[in-house]
Order: C-alpha cells, then sequence, then structure tokens
C-alpha cells in the first residue's frame, strides 16, 4: 500500500509517500510545498492545492494521512493555517484518497514512543526507520511520520479484523 502523510502550512507543506507491506516500510519520496508570502493568501492557496495536486499525481498514493491542526494563540495564524488544512483536504479528496487524520501527539507516540517529542527526535526516528529518506526538512519528516503512523495503525486494525473472536461464534 502507497501512503502519503501531509504536514499542513501555509508557508511550507510537507508531504512524505512510503510504501507499507505488511511491517515493512520503504522511502518512497518527500519534500515540501512551499508558498511565497509576498503574494496574496488566494495566490498561496492556490499554489499549494496545485503543488500538492501535481505531487499526488506523479506519486500515486492510495491513501492519504495529514495531522489534525493545533490551534495557536495567535487566531489569524490558526485561521490561515486551517485554510491550508482545507487546501489540503480538498487536493487530496479531489484525488480520490481516503483520509485519516492524526492528532500530533498519537504520530509522534508512534515514530519516537512518546507525544512529547520535539520536532528533531522525529527527524531522527524517521532517519531510523526509513534509513532511504536521508537528510530531510522538518516539515518533510513530519509528514512522513505522519504516513509511518498512518501504516502502523492500518496495520494494527487489518490484524484485528484477522483475528478471531474472543467471545467465540455467535448464535
Amino acid at each position: 500500500m502507497r501512503l502519503i502523510g501531509l504536514d499542513p502550512g501555509l508557508q511550507r507543506t510537507g508531504w512524505g509517500v512510503i510504501q507499507a507491506r505488511g511491517n515493512a516500510l520503504g522511502f518512497l519520496a518527500a519534500g515540501v510545498v512551499a508558498t511565497d508570502p509576498r503574494q496574496s493568501l488566494a495566490l498561496r492557496l492556490d499554489a499549494l492545492y496545485r503543488g500538492l495536486a501535481e505531487v499526488i499525481g506523479r506519486h500515486a498514493p492510495e491513501l492519504a494521512a495529514i495531522e489534525e491542526t493545533v490551534v495557536n494563540v495567535n487566531g489569524a495564524s490558526s485561521l490561515k493555517l486551517g485554510q491550508a488544512r482545507g487546501v489540503v483536504l480538498l487536493a487530496a479528496a479531489h484525488a480520490g484518497l481516503a483520509v485519516t487524520e492524526y492528532a500530533s501527539k498519537t504520530v509522534k507516540r508512534a515514530v519516537v514512543g512518546t507525544g512529547a517529542a520535539h520536532k528533531r527526535q522525529v527527524a531522527m526516528m524517521v532517519r531510523v526507520i526509513l534509513p532511504a529518506s536521508g537528510r530531510l526538512t522538518l516539515d518533510a519528516a513530519d509528514a512522513l511520520a505522519i504516513a509511518i503512523c498512518h501504516a502502523h495503525h492500518a496495520a494494527t486494525l487489518r490484524s484485528l479484523s484477522a483475528a478471531p473472536s474472543l467471545a467465540g461464534p455467535r448464535p
């Protein structure tokens, strides 16, 4: 299964594509879609959409996972992040991808083992889990972490659904 992880941001949206075969994960690609802060909000959102549509088209993922928005103290920043996140969701939906959302702490716990991990710790563990990923920006590493989290959760759900029921057969 080919997964794309998406870490939304108006200035930089990280993306990372992995291949999951059972419990084995492989790095395929990662990067950032960046927007020009000198442009209007509408043009930046358009650039974000077009960039993600191109990435999704090029790498043909089967599923998408995205990090949930963390509300900042600054309301204007939260609103802009929410708009960027909406565009990220739209790009995935337009490509026909099912999207699963994860809280930041869930992603960190799946990759590092603690929900309180720092960005650099996440990036280091992504390189350990996906050694072929090489040197990454923090945004791309976060996106790969989201994809890794989704792969782990999907594998767990598949195992649970294949397991025999503990309650036994129904009458």
